[in-house]
């Protein structure tokens, strides 16, 4: 069993046929039962369709009425998501920085439905559109790669929450193919990132490592453009409620848990979900942030593949947050591709195929497992496929190394 595991040989060909295509058949089987039994906005059990977004779309009006600072103060907020999907619909909190403010205020100019619509089909485009590029040219057929994106449970729990995974996913797709011929357009594609500022650790230590210098002035200078626009057009009255909230974010959402610690994917969810009190879990998160930024400088100071620099620096984007979701796992697909691409180049390492088939499974039961049994396997499954990229770096460097060493003995 360990040396099929190792070597991957239980993912043979009919596998990677079959089993997508039942995951594929799930999600569209749900998709249709939660379409065909939906109420106008509302679907079956009277939660809003798309239920995350419902709070995008009404800060989006809270902007388009003149008051983009509305949306960080929570109670006003959630008086506003009442007042639009009634007294006993699903709440939620703005955590967004006042760029996103842009994206959903032009949503809010449709009506509710067709701004899910909008904003679910164009983030999926982009995100098909990216994983597509990063495969290009590799052995791996266009139609799969597509099937097997689409197939990716976590991009059916962001479709079900009408989350930014998508989007998410496909601007660590384009950075990274942009890097090395076009630093300053991945210096925008990391700079867009930053409405999610809880993914800001792991991306610029690994471009330092690297040396990366133009990306990251290009990204500076970026966000130096989208804070002062945004600033101007939303008014620094809309910063400075950001400020404000981040207190409340902090305590409500990621030490309490508001968002329920089975959903959230992070070391310090984890701790906290099997019983450790907030300083303990802190203490465990900073470690695993600590250890995987050591591994991530080392990994982009050495001679690995740039593919496999990029995955790693995806995939430990995860490891060093305390805040992500399962439906943002969605851009965990771009590491995916990345490893693909190099392993049908150049062949799979030890144990890569089966921790990319495990990080590609767990978003359908990391929270399940979390509800049902208390079994936290998201965070674990993501340190794996973490400590099996640097594993097969570090091997690949001593055959380097090696082969190098022939070389000098010959000549």
């Amino acid at each position: 069993m360990w040396e099929k595991l190792r070597s991957g040989d239980w993912l043979d060909e009919e596998r990677l046929r079959v089993y997508p295509a039942m995951l594929l058949l799930l999600a569209a089987g749900c998709v249709a039962a939660v379409l065909v039994t939906a109420k106008g906005r509302f679907d079956a059990n009277g939660h809003p369709l798309g239920t995350d977004f419902s709070q995008v779309w009404v800060a989006g009006l809270e902007t388009l009425r003149g008051h983009p600072e509305a949306p960080f103060d929570l109670e006003r907020h959630i008086a506003e998501q009442r007042a639009e999907f009634g007294a006993d619909s699903d709440v939620y909190g703005w955590h967004y920085p006042p760029f996103f403010l842009a994206p959903a205020a032009a949503l809010a100019h449709l009506p509710y439905l067709e701004a899910l619509a909008v904003w679910q089909l164009a983030t999926l485009a982009l995100y098909l559109a990216a994983l597509l590029a990063l495969l290009r040219g590799s052995a791996a057929p266009p139609w799969r790669v597509a099937l097997l994106a689409l197939a990716f449970p976590a991009a059916l729990v962001n479709l079900g929450h009408g989350q930014n995974g998508f989007l998410t996913a496909a601007l660590l797709g384009f950075g990274f193919l942009a890097l090395r011929a076009r630093p300053a357009l991945a210096g925008l594609c990391f700079a867009l990132l930053a409405y999610k500022p809880q993914f800001a650790l792991a991306l610029p230590v690994a471009l330092v490592a690297g040396g990366h210098w133009r990306t990251l002035v290009a990204a500076a200078a970026s966000l130096l453009v989208m804070t002062a626009v945004s600033a101007v057009v939303f008014g620094p009255e809309s910063w400075i409620a950001f400020a404000q909230s981040l207190d409340v974010t902090r305590r409500l959402v990621v030490e309490q848990g508001a968002a329920g610690f089975t959903k959230i994917q992070s070391v310090f969810a984890t701790a906290r979900l099997i019983g450790a009190d907030i300083k303990t879990a802190y203490a465990a998160q900073t470690l695993v942030t600590a250890t995987t930024l050591v591994a991530l400088v080392w990994l982009w100071r050495g001679a690995a593949d740039d593919r496999v620099k990029a995955a790693g620096a995806i995939v430990a984007t995860f490891l060093t947050t305390p805040y992500c979701l399962d439906y943002d796992m969605t851009a965990l697909a771009p590491a995916f591709a990345l490893l693909v691409s190099q392993g049908l180049e150049r062949g799979f390492g030890p144990y890569m195929k089966s921790a990319l088939a495990a990080a590609f499974v767990i978003p359908l039961l990391a929270r399940p497992l979390a509800t049902a049994l208390w079994l936290p396997l998201g965070a674990v499954t993501v340190a794996a496929l973490f400590a099996t990229i640097l594993s097969n770096a570090r091997e690949a460097c001593f055959r380097h190394a090696g082969a190098a060493a022939s070389l000098r003995s010959v000549r």
